[in-house]
């Protein structure tokens, strides 16, 4: 049964660079080299090599040595074509002939993207569905959040800014290289994501999650994600405002017995598989009932006894301001529940939200619906913003507004709130120079919700900071 689970786990975010240049969708040239030929150190080989099974088609970038950077880094841009199945022929035969370059041979590792224009907008999704679902080809989809408007905050200003360009969705199968280790998210694993990426190549770019906290034990679910998981995918499609992008992601290492020809003929097969007939599909949620009770943990009872333990622990110590309690509830059904379906409903629910689907090989889906965003960085500028507080929208435009500001003057909730803005502007003040938060406080209306917001940015002293920004917990707490 495929399984989806709370965002609560786990954090999701892109790994992003520049946005990519105007000329994408008219260049014919490669856009961009990083080219070394230096001494290239021999590496401990990863425990899955690459060959021709699909399973072991990826090499793990945390057993690279991170502080060697790769050989090269290329993007190239082929020229548009009207159709996702022509997109999928130019493909193929720029990868076939991929082997007879000496240019690439040459190199001991790298990272080639080759990325074919689209003359219509096509949505991400959609091509993901069309897809034939392989357990051993892990999977993605990100989407970004729509832009604010005028009727988004209240009591504040926001100046419209979503950091970004016109890439609206992003999908992925297989994996060029991913990254996944079972302790800590650590400083090399960051340099080791950051060796396959380059701030000319923007739209190289790894996906992936990292547990809040690795010391705790992980539960079976989450096995197959370790402490964090990353994947650059193999083949990608991008969906852009009024156009598509079709894309492909080789990379080899020598040192982790890797070779150009493995990765090459490991994309291939992903290749090979890639379906071009794309329908947009009207499929509602299919039917199914639930075949027991559901599953809480903790139960009633013991969450009665975990509220009661936290007020106790908040009162009687001056350092612990806020407990944030989570539950598993586990919805066993009478048939299997398609990710991407249940995705799709959340894409309608989720205006202005932030939709994720992330599935390893041979693993459940991780999916999520969340108008949260963690931080956003472009070169030393961050942005974050805090979101607490909530009160429903009923429609009513009158007692909507009436309810947002019974939002903004409850005490209760501006405590809540200016404990988590607080947080995250002591947060951003470690590592910035500087630090606005603008506005103090407003409201943020989603579809079914309003909370409290603030938007919050600053300036990196060293972009690595950035890695000093992922949440600590600072002691665990037992109270189920």
């Amino acid at each position: 049964m495929v399984a989806a689970f709370s965002a609560g786990k786990y954090i999701t975010r892109f790994l992003d660079f520049e946005p990519p240049p105007p000329s994408l969708f008219a260049s014919t040239k490669p856009c961009s080299i990083q080219a070394s030929q230096k001494q290239y150190h021999q590496l401990c080989s990863c425990s899955c090599s690459c060959s021709s099974s699909i399973m072991s088609s990826s090499m793990n970038g945390c057993q690279s040595d991170p502080k060697i950077p790769l050989g090269i880094v290329e993007t190239r841009t082929l020229p548009p074509v009207p159709s996702p199945a022509l997109a999928l022929d130019r493909l193929k035969h720029t990868i076939s002939d991929l082997r007879s370059n000496l240019q690439y041979s040459n190199f001991p590792s790298g990272l080639i993207r080759i990325q074919v224009p689209i003359e219509q907008e096509i949505e991400a999704i959609d091509w993901l569905r069309a897809q034939p679902h392989h357990q051993e080809l892990p999977r993605l989809f990100f989407s970004g959040r729509r832009q604010f408007n005028g009727s988004d905050v209240i009591n504040g200003n926001h100046n419209g800014n979503t950091h970004g360009h016109d890439l609206i969705n992003v999908a992925g199968l297989g994996a060029a290289v991913y990254f996944r280790h079972f302790r800590a998210f650590s400083f090399d694993d960051w340099r080791s994501i950051k060796r396959f990426l380059s701030k000319t190549c923007p739209l190289i770019r790894a996906y992936g999650a990292i547990r809040f906290d690795a010391n705790v034990d992980i539960s079976k679910e989450w096995e197959p994600f370790g402490s964090f998981y990353f994947m650059i995918p193999q083949v990608e499609f991008d969906e852009f405002e009024g156009r598509s992008l079709l894309a492909a992601n080789v990379a080899w290492d020598n040192g982790l017995s890797c070779p150009l020809e493995s990765a090459i003929d490991s994309l291939q097969e992903t290749l090979d598989q890639v379906n071009f007939v794309i329908f947009k599909s009207d499929e509602k949620f299919p039917k199914t009932t639930i075949q027991a009770d559901v599953l809480h943990i903790p139960n009633e009872k013991n969450w009665d006894i975990a509220v009661t333990k936290a007020l106790k622990m908040i009162r009687s110590s001056s350092a612990l301001t806020k407990a944030v309690l989570a539950r598993s509830s586990r919805i066993f059904t009478t048939s299997d529940i398609d990710p991407l379906a249940w995705l799709a409903c959340l894409q309608v629910e989720g205006d202005n939200a932030y939709q994720f689907l992330l599935q390893p090989p041979n693993a459940p889906a991780f999916i999520g619906n969340t108008p949260e965003q963690l931080f956003h960085r472009k070169k030393l500028s961050i942005w974050s913003e805090a979101l607490a507080g909530t009160r429903a929208i009923c429609g009513s435009w009158v007692l909507d507004h009436k309810t947002g500001l019974d939002l903004l003057s409850s005490p209760k909730d501006d405590l809540e709130f200016t404990i988590v803005r607080e947080c995250i502007r002591k947060k951003l003040e470690a590592v910035c120079n500087t630090v606005i938060v603008d506005p103090q406080k407003a409201i943020r209306k989603l579809p079914r919700v309003q909370h409290l917001y603030a938007n919050i940015k600053g300036r990196l002293r060293n972009e690595d900071d950035e890695l000093r920004l992922k949440p600590q917990p600072k002691k665990a707490l037992t109270l189920t």
